[in-house]
């Protein structure tokens, strides 16, 4: 077995999310997967195997410290990123189509950056008021800035919190502890003429419900897109900046398509490539 390390969203050296590739796990079992999650300490790590699908490039298994995930976007872009490093060829040029708990997820190459197709919301819609209450205690976050509370569910089970300003994103205080797993992201525009639209956060649960802060989240980030054009908040394209409160520094490119498509990019930057990695 072999693992890479890469930097996913970077806007600079080691400025994104990092992320762990496994290649040559296939005989792994989903606890030793867990295991090594857990062990590595990044918000993911992913495993390359052979796909399924006749359609895909290749299969991943996505695991976080609290289990495994149906899909995540910075790991879906860090996968692709060291698939292709390791020498793979895509089916279709300029398109690695990806295999995971969703289904199929096409990631679009281009000279810059990789970006993936935004999967269908599992949930979306306003949160109840009990909901919008514990989203705005959770995130430490003034209730006079929330413009709205919305279900954000694409896999992981986000609930957003769209904030007055990118000021007010960063101004939350997120508490320490849960009582339940909770992932709350945080949304809040930059003033007009600045270089990035809109400032993201994301929380997410530890298995102790202790709660911590993702640096840059592809998952969240479509579902935040997917919230913005279709309120009518954004056109077109627009960047994101995240992880300023998580000592990181990311960027986010974000596009609608014609037909209506959200894609989420970003650089993705080897760091360690082929290391050998040994279990048992």
């Amino acid at each position: 077995m072999q693992i890479d390390l890469l930097d996913v969203f970077a806007n600079g050296p080691l400025s994104g999310n990092p992320l762990a590739v496994v290649r040559g796990g296939a005989g792994l079992t989903a606890e030793a997967m867990l295991g090594l999650t857990r062990w590595l300490g990044f918000s993911e790590t992913t495993f390359l195997l052979p796909p399924d699908d006749p359609a895909a490039d290749y299969r991943v298994r996505i695991f976080y410290p609290s289990g495994e995930l149906p899909f995540a976007g910075h790991p879906t872009l860090g996968t692709a990123a060291a698939w292709l490093a390791a020498g793979g060829v895509p089916r279709t040029p300029g398109t690695v189509v990806q295999e995971c708990g969703v289904g199929l997820v096409p990631v679009q190459i281009t000279a810059d950056h990789l970006a993936f197709r935004a999967p269908p919301l599992r949930k979306s819609g306003p949160l109840g008021a009990a909901e919008r209450a514990e989203a705005i205690r959770v995130a430490g976050v003034d209730p006079a800035a929330v413009v709205a509370a919305v279900h954000a569910d694409n896999g992981p089970g986000w609930v957003l919190l769209h904030l007055a300003s990118a000021e007010a994103v960063l101004a939350a205080r997120p508490v320490a502890r849960v009582p339940v797993i909770t992932d709350v992201g945080m949304v809040g525009p930059h003033p007009a003429g600045s270089a990035v639209g809109w400032e993201v956060r994301a929380l997410f649960t530890a298995p102790s419900l202790a709660l911590k802060e993702d640096p840059v989240t592809g998952s969240l980030n479509a579902a935040v897109a997917q919230y913005l054009f279709g309120a009518g908040l954004a056109r077109d394209s627009y960047v994101a900046a995240q992880g300023q409160c998580a000592g990181a520094d990311g960027r986010v490119f974000v596009s609608q398509d014609a037909a209506g498509e959200v894609w989420v990019g970003g650089a993705v930057r080897m760091v360690a490539a082929g290391a050998a990695l040994a279990l048992g």
